[in-house]
């Protein structure tokens, strides 16, 4: 059971959430600093000042990376460590940390996946507006020109912006992710509009000025909807409530998608929230659908459905006491068989999973090993889903796990750990788990051991 030639097996992980030094080397302060000081706002008051001092670690952590046998790790970009106002002044010290860490991972002959934007959005440039003002594009671009003209003679694979609908939708409705605004549809969709809009800018800059030619996505969650079985009805009733909008926020797939792709919003979601759609400015959506590489998506869970009254969308039952990771989610390795089939056959790109894994109950046992088994199934699961849309036609470039170590989990703090390394927060001791062994092998043999 191979994997094509050259499929790409990696790990993933973010800024904010490893690095910490977050008061040192010049570097500004994030949302994600100030919000997680907001009392209630983050689970124990945990904040990412230290994290996994990745910031110092960095060497032991690609070293890790290597015993483990990636062939690619995903990183992302700290914005205020780059420019600590946001825009304007340059803070060598941090650029000069991404290029240490980008040369460590060549020489490892780990190829980095570069991330611009993983939430860590500048609190000097939020305090001007942030997202709700479409400066903010014009911001973006102008850090992804700084970053690309030092990076780029060693990084070839770019992703814009991760998850647009968590740091807008979570981040700007709900109020649980920095930086922990409640706004109303009109102002969440003028954020959301101006948040494609720096991934346009921004591609347009890669595309210019990369001194290698580069390979550029995006990395929007992947909202997956999945039928209860093979008949084409089902299978077309799940892929038409894959790509509906049915409520007005921005969880969904196609609000941000078709506008990187099609260079426009989708029809059902304009009929729903059109009287609150900003001014669209004459050449946005030319600027938004800039053509891309790949399509980047993370997908940790899918939702079944099947057709209710007149047609409507209704979830299918859930199983009694079914299979939950510690986050609460449930595990159905389907999602990575439904999303990446409907997400290809809709937008005729190669698909990148760039996030997939699983929080669990880990520790360090007493003879110093941290097994894992329930995370080795849920990959053996997950990858021999991703195997089959691959066997059904599907163009899948790679695959990315999150997350390469335990790390701060947002508003969860420390409470979840998706790594593939157990990470001992008092310590900063690193153990690699049982399935990154497990992972090891099977990018070994390029998936021929999956079950």
């Amino acid at each position: 059971m191979k994997f094509p030639d050259n499929f790409i097996w990696g790990a993933a992980a973010a800024s904010y959430q490893i690095e910490g030094a977050v008061h040192e080397g010049g570097r500004g302060k994030s949302v994600w600093d100030t919000f997680c000081r907001q009392s209630g706002k983050v689970l124990n008051g945990d904040t990412g000042d230290t994290a996994c001092n990745h910031y110092h670690h960095y060497r032991e952590d690609v070293r890790l990376m290597a015993e483990i046998g990636l062939k690619a790790y995903r990183l992302s970009i700290s914005w205020p460590r780059v420019l600590p106002e946001g825009s304007g002044r340059i803070n060598e010290t941090g650029l000069a940390f991404y290029d240490r860490l980008i040369d460590a991972l060549l020489e490892h002959d780990i190829t980095p996946w570069v991330t611009l934007f993983h939430w860590d959005y500048p609190v000097e440039l939020s305090n001007r507006g942030g997202w709700l003002n479409r400066d903010s594009a014009d911001w973006f671009a102008d850090y992804t020109q700084v970053v690309v003209a030092r990076l780029s003679d060693r990084v070839r694979h770019w992703m814009t912006i991760n998850e647009p609908q968590c740091f807008i939708d979570l981040g700007h409705r709900v109020g649980e992710h920095a930086p922990g605004l409640k706004l109303g549809l009109e102002d969440l969709l003028l954020a959301a509009h101006h948040s494609l809009l720096a991934h346009g800018k921004a591609v347009q800059v890669i595309r210019v000025q990369a001194k290698i030619t580069p390979t550029i996505g995006a990395a929007p969650v992947g909202v997956v909807k999945m039928p209860l079985s093979d008949h084409p009805e089902e299978v077309a009733f799940a892929r038409d409530a894959m790509f509906s909008v049915t409520s007005k926020d921005c969880w969904n797939n196609t609000w941000f998608s078709d506008p990187m792709i099609f260079g426009r919003y989708p029809e059902d979601g304009l009929e729903l929230m059109g009287k609150e759609l900003p001014e669209i400015k004459e050449g946005d959506m030319q600027t938004i659908a800039q053509p891309l590489d790949f399509y980047g998506v993370n997908i940790y869970h899918g939702q079944y459905v099947q057709p209710g009254d007149n047609r409507q969308t209704k979830s299918a039952s859930v199983p009694i006491g079914p299979p939950l990771t510690t986050m609460g989610w449930q595990v159905t390795p389907e999602a990575l068989y439904w999303g990446p089939r409907f997400l290809y056959e809709r937008y005729n790109l190669p698909i990148v999973v760039t996030e997939n894994g699983m929080a669990n109950t880990d520790w360090i046992q007493v003879d110093g090993k941290v097994r894992d088994p329930q995370r080795v199934d849920y990959l053996q699961r997950y990858l021999g889903q991703l195997k089959r849309a691959i066997d059904d036609g599907v163009e899948a470039k790679g695959y990315f796990y999150w997350s390469v170590m335990d790390n701060y989990e947002w508003a969860l703090g420390y409470m979840q750990r998706f790594g593939l390394v157990h990470v001992d927060y008092a310590t900063e001791k690193r153990t690699p788990k049982e399935s990154a062994w497990w992972y090891r092998e099977l990018i070994r043999n390029n998936g021929e051991t999956l079950a």
